[in-house]
Formats: structure tokens, sequence, C-alpha cells
């Protein structure tokens, strides 16, 4: 999206757009919006889609409604290799300047669900109750923050792969270190046994 620049619109303006590209807005959505907004801001990245576009990472650790919302706050994308996903199930981002290697983590507190009945005691819907109170709520009430190093490998940066190997044993190509070495043989994920698929003889 051309021009668009999160710091230079409302909360409600950027969830119109969050909902747009989501289908839907939900709390997921809010907390998403928000917590990249705070993790932009820790590592002074000021404009994402445009100047600072290249200075910065995020790491995912949740495949939920969140996640989507990170991405179209910062305009990371894993096919742009600026965001990274780790399938930890937990509600966390980690924003990393490239340039000045500062790196925070974000975790959504668990606490913020039960904060949000004092913000909305009489709405009885518990996902309209906290999408509404995730709007108003304090970044301390919702999140936890920790300054963090993060480990960057080489083949990890975004451009051309920096490295390939083909597997010893189907002789796919894998790209950007993600081989594995087996008795010193190169290894695809898939024949190294960490396959989420079993193919049908």
């Amino acid at each position: 999206m051309t021009g668009f620049n999160p710091f230079e619109i409302s909360l409600e303006a950027l969830l119109d757009i969050c909902k747009e590209r989501h289908g839907h807005l939900c709390a997921g959505q809010v907390l998403g919006a928000r917590l990249s907004l705070l993790g932009l801001k820790l590592i002074d990245i000021k404009d994402p889609y445009g100047a600072d576009r290249k200075k910065f990472l995020v790491f995912v650790e949740i495949d939920r409604c969140a996640t989507d919302a990170i991405q179209t706050v910062t305009g990371c994308s894993l096919g742009k290799r600026t965001m990274k996903f780790y399938d930890y199930g937990i509600m966390a981002a980690t924003f990393l300047n490239l340039e000045t290697g500062k790196a925070f983590r974000i975790i959504v507190k668990e606490s913020a669900k039960e904060r949000a009945k004092l913000y909305f005691p009489k709405v009885d819907n518990p996902a309209l109750r906290e999408l509404l109170a995730y709007k108003v709520m304090s970044e301390e009430e919702l999140f936890e923050v920790e300054e963090v190093l993060v480990k960057l490998k080489e083949e990890d940066l975004p451009g051309k792969p920096k490295k390939k190997a083909i597997c010893s044993k189907c002789q796919i190509v894998v790209r950007d270190g993600k081989e594995v070495y087996i008795e010193n043989q190169p290894l695809c994920k898939i024949c190294a046994g960490f396959n989420y698929f079993e193919r049908q003889k």
C-alpha cells in the first residue's frame, strides 16, 4: 500500500485497514496492531513502508489473527523475508533493527483478558469486551517487553539466497542454510525426518 504510514493515521483508521486485509476485526487484530506500533517505536522505525522498510525484521511466534495485523502494520512478510515465523504458540513478536542491532520481544499478557472486564463490565460478550478494551488499555496492561539479542545468520537476511545445498538423498535444492547434516551429508528436513506429512504409497 503506497504511502501508508501507521504512525500518521488514527488507531481506528489503522484497524480498518487491518480488518480489510484480515477479513474481520477482532481482539487479536487490535493486539497485533498495537503490539506492532510499540515494537516499531522501540526499535526507532518511523516509516516501515517507506524509508525504513529494509531496516528491520519481525519475528512472530503464533499463527493467529494478531500475526495478520503485524504484517499489515509493519509491511513485513514471509515472502519478502522480513517476517520470520516460529511456531511456538505464544502471542509474542520480536522487532529487530538491522542497523543498530536493537531488538525487543513483546509478549501479550494473559492478564489483559481479566483487566478488560474492568473497562467494559456491562459487555457480556468476552470477544467484544476484549476488542473494545484492548483499544483503550495502556501498553503496560497489555504487554510485557524485554530487550533481547537476536542471533541472526547471514542466510536469514532478505535478498537472494546466500547459500544453497543439494539433498544427498532426494537431490532437491535447499536454500538459505535450512539443510540438516547427518553423517556429514546434507539432507532436506523431509529426508532428515522432520516432515509434517506422510507420502501416500
